[in-house]
């Protein structure tokens, strides 16, 4: 979702750019309204990644960005940015890769590497958790920073409650967020649609040397194996989902954001713990707003207490400070 979430297919478009497709109607009913108490909220909420030593936003403007990945500068289209470059041209001809989008190829051949010719791979560092960085043929690196935020806050439920925790991560891509639950010391169940973001989260799991850690990767629909968990009895304490606009999952499975997103919320709320402590939803949907994941996610969690944080996840800019909003997201936390 990464599935074809643009995390979560094989060959994953922009999110920003995936347009709604036709779909089946869905197989499951929509269920009435929830009785009970709403949980309490705060909105909207700002969560800010600053620039730091493993990644930093450089500079933006005129509909690119440019950003330091450990040792590369890369140059890259970021529809957000529609004011102008703080910095001189000279600073962004010094990138080390720029994505041009303009030819048939796939991989590799959509960047240009203006100094020296670099491999598909190279080594990258979240927080001390060693994971490979990939030159895509959708722009995308193989990670995506501002969800530091929530990886952060994870992180401190997970050490807080003294006591085993289980981790579901849906629409996973390739699995930083999987990696810092379970250094956390969480079991980690990772589901994505796509064979090679299974396989690449694999590779970064080995590259962070967590193999010994609990981590269970599976290539399934999201909506599938969370209907199976459900019937299985299978129960979790943390719940991550970071669905596409648009998506298929391995067996032609259709899914589609504004259609099944309530759907997939009530499976989040049927499969979590009798003690659980969060179920964040992340979406970079330009038609969707916090607002209404926010009212979505209260309205799923009535009746249950604790709180829906509602808002966007942004990235520090460097040279001139502007935040810039790379997406939405609403998260229901217990206490």
């Amino acid at each position: 979702m990464k599935v074809q979430r643009d995390k979560k297919h094989e060959k994953r478009p922009d999110r920003r750019l995936e347009k709604p497709r036709e779909r089946e109607a869905p197989a499951r009913p929509r269920q009435p309204r929830r009785q009970g108490a709403l949980p309490a909220e705060t909105l909207p909420l700002i969560l800010e990644v600053e620039p730091g030593a493993d990644y930093a936003l450089i500079d933006s403007g005129d509909g690119r960005k440019l950003e330091r990945y450990g040792p590369y500068l890369i140059d890259r289209p970021e529809g957000q940015a529609i004011w102008r470059p703080a910095l001189p041209e000279r600073e962004w001809r010094q990138a080390d890769a720029v994505f041009t989008g303009d030819t048939d190829e796939e991989g590799m051949g959509r960047w240009r590497f203006p100094k020296t010719p670099l491999g598909e791979t190279w080594p990258m560092k979240h927080d001390g958790i060693d994971y490979l960085g990939r030159f895509t043929s959708f722009r995308h690196v193989g990670v995506f920073p501002e969800q530091a935020s929530h990886w952060r806050h994870m992180e401190e439920l997970i050490v807080a409650a003294k006591r085993p925790i289980k981790v579901l991560n849906l629409f996973g891509y390739t699995g930083l967020a999987s990696l810092v639950a379970a250094r956390a010391g969480a079991q980690v169940t990772h589901v994505d649609a796509s064979k090679k973001a299974i396989q690449w989260a694999r590779e970064n799991q080995e590259m962070a040397r967590l193999s010994q850690k609990p981590i269970r990767w599976i290539c399934e629909d999201a909506m599938r194996f969370a209907e199976r968990e459900e019937r299985r009895g299978s129960r979790y304490d943390i719940i991550l989902l970071d669905p596409p606009a648009y998506g298929r999952g391995p067996k032609g499975e259709v899914w589609q954001l504004f259609d099944d997103l309530p759907a997939m919320a009530e499976l989040c709320r049927a499969i979590l713990s009798p003690k659980p402590l969060a179920v964040v939803l992340t979406a970079y949907s330009i038609r969707a707003s916090f607002f209404a994941m926010h009212a979505l996610m209260r309205d799923t969690f009535a009746g249950m207490g604790g709180r829906v944080e509602s808002g966007e996840l942004v990235i520090r800019e460097e040279a001139a400070g502007r935040r810039l909003s790379t997406s939405l997201f609403s998260r229901w936390v217990a206490s």
